[in-house]
């Protein structure tokens, strides 16, 4: 997976800010048994690392000390010898505890947040814990990010799918639905989650929870959209296709999408480039509350060349698509569900917005989202 990816996958539960709670975990061992003080390792989350000091102990009782340096929130876990213990997740700049009896062995610790997303972004590392003969038979752990997109397939493999495709043919189908700015209703634990960014975000969020682009004002339109998407890994993904549509208020637009893009937003850092099979956001809380949490099959990040009325608006319009699982309904086309991950995917979601220092589209809320609802992709050959 392309390591500047940061954004956005996501826990499927919602998110509980806990602080300071300590989490003990007993195991009936002879090694563990008496009064042993527990070797304290110290825990950082950050995007997209774990930090462990030491990586290395001796058997016997353990405490974790992990604090979430990081931007968003994170959890921990710890995996092996019949082990599988968690903490609830972090909010930035948070800290928790969790203690454990462990006997020796590799266990592999990540963040489990995203259903797994956080950890194929790198958020895994290896706690050697040796035997009185200070031995540990470790556990291969793959460094190069270059390796995500492996261990995707090995974890769908493992529960009997078929590995992840590294480049995908997407088209449009189906009813085509512009969707015009209006009020969203946001969840009421979404309201603590924008009182604590910076004045900038709140001002923009609070203005989205009046009049933004998820809503359910929606117009019937018609268009076209062909792409074809690669996930090359750390490095080297592209997009090459086109999308074609009349908007509610007559303009014609056209895209000609040429590169793809990838951009850190301060204090929700998301991804980038192209990605195949994401778990993504929602009201989980882990990144924005704005919209459904949903399962996708493809979603990229890409610029674009911006035509209106067959006139040249920008070359660098900033272009986000994925297929994803159905969050609206049939006929009005409103939004059904606040998880929607285990929906049918076959929903487009087309949105272009102006880059920076550029003014906004000659458009409803000055950008364009368009979504076609009974959409597919085909796995290209030879990638």
């Amino acid at each position: 997976m392309n390591k500047s990816r940061h954004s956005i996958r996501v826990a499927r539960a919602a998110f509980t800010a806990v602080v300071g709670i300590a989490v003990l975990v007993t195991a009936a061992h002879p090694a563990t048994a008496g009064t042993k003080r527990p070797t304290v390792v110290e825990v950082k989350l950050s995007e997209w690392s774990i930090g462990l000091s030491p990586a290395r102990v001796p058997a016997g009782p353990v405490s974790f000390h992990i604090t979430n340096g990081g931007s968003i929130p994170h959890a921990f876990e710890v995996e092996g010898r019949g082990i599988e213990r968690e903490i609830a997740p972090i909010p930035r700049g948070g800290s928790d505890s969790l203690a454990l009896a462990l006997e020796p062995a590799t266990y592999e610790v990540y963040c489990p947040i995203g259903n797994g997303s956080h950890k194929m972004l790198g958020m895994r590392a290896s706690l050697v814990v040796a035997g009185r003969a200070g031995k540990a038979a470790p556990v291969a752990m793959a460094d190069d990010d270059d390796h995500d997109m492996h261990e995707m397939n090995e974890m769908h493999e493992a529960e009997g799918a078929a590995p992840l495709p590294h480049a995908m043919k997407v088209v449009g189908g189906g009813p085509v639905i512009q969707i015009l700015p209006g009020p969203f209703p946001f969840a009421d634990s979404a309201m603590a989650v924008i009182r604590s960014r910076p004045a900038d975000q709140r001002e923009d969020l609070t203005a989205k929870s009046k009049m933004g682009p998820y809503s359910n004002q929606v117009a019937r339109i018609d268009g076209t959209l062909s792409i074809a998407a690669f996930d090359r890994g750390a490095s080297g993904d592209s997009v090459a296709g086109n999308a074609a549509f009349t908007t509610q208020d007559g303009a014609r637009w056209r895209l000609d999408i040429d590169r793809v893009q990838t951009q850190d937003i301060p204090d929700n850092p998301r991804f980038g480039g192209v990605i195949m099979g994401l778990y993504y956001h929602g009201a989980s809380n882990v990144h924005t509350p704005l919209v459904p949490t949903i399962q996708s099959s493809v979603a990229l990040w890409a610029f674009a060349h911006l035509y209106r009325n067959d006139r040249l608006v920008t070359d660098n319009a900033m272009v986000h698509i994925m297929l994803l699982s159905r969050t609206r309904r049939p006929g009005d086309f409103a939004l059904a569900c606040w998880d929607c991950s285990r929906n049918p995917i076959d929903e487009l979601q087309l949105q272009v917005t102006a880059p920076r220092g550029e003014p906004k589209f000659e458009a409803p809320g000055g950008f364009l989202f368009v979504n076609w609802e009974q959409s597919s992709a085909q796995p290209l050959a030879g990638y």
